[in-house]
């Protein structure tokens, strides 16, 4: 008796870290929301010496439909966010014809992590921990993007 081979796959990115800039909010030709930014993680360790060395990464971050417009309202510089979502990476020739490739993570779910924003927290500010003085915005996973919007359709 044979099996057919078995394949689990799984592309799931869980960061906590702090945006490096506001996040850049844009709507493409179909009208779809797009939102963009930046976040770094940080990593510390001891080297055999006993210094403290650290590193940091950068990680880039795409939110589509709802979570786009939630993401450019309430995300900030600075601010610290745990962020869900999935590795894609795309590519396209540059002006000289050079193939280029960026790999971002597509964003299923934020949680903002820096308590109230400047000002209080919005009176509209979506949250699923009401009391909790840590805003916090959790939306369903939102499909891909439709097939229609392709990435020559990003305005960025």
């Amino acid at each position: 008796m044979l099996h057919a081979p078995c394949t689990v796959d799984l592309n799931k990115v869980m960061l906590i870290g702090r945006l490096t800039a506001d996040p850049e909010s844009r709507t493409t030709p179909q009208g779809t929301q797009v939102c963009t930014f930046s976040v770094a993680t940080g990593f510390r360790w001891k080297d055999t010496n006993g210094q403290l060395q650290s590193k940091s990464e950068f990680h880039n971050v795409v939110a589509w439909r709802k979570l786009a417009e939630i993401c450019g309202q309430y995300l900030r510089k600075a601010k610290k966010v745990y962020i869900e979502g999935r590795l894609q990476t795309r590519s396209w020739a540059d002006p000289q014809g050079v193939k280029k490739y960026r790999t971002e993570i597509i964003l299923d779910n934020m949680i903002m992590l820096d308590g109230k924003p400047e000002g209080g927290a919005p009176a509209e500010a979506p949250s699923t921990n009401p009391g909790n003085t840590i805003p916090t915005i959790e939306v369903p996973a939102e499909p891909a993007p439709d097939d229609n919007i392709k990435v020559e359709d990003i305005p960025f």
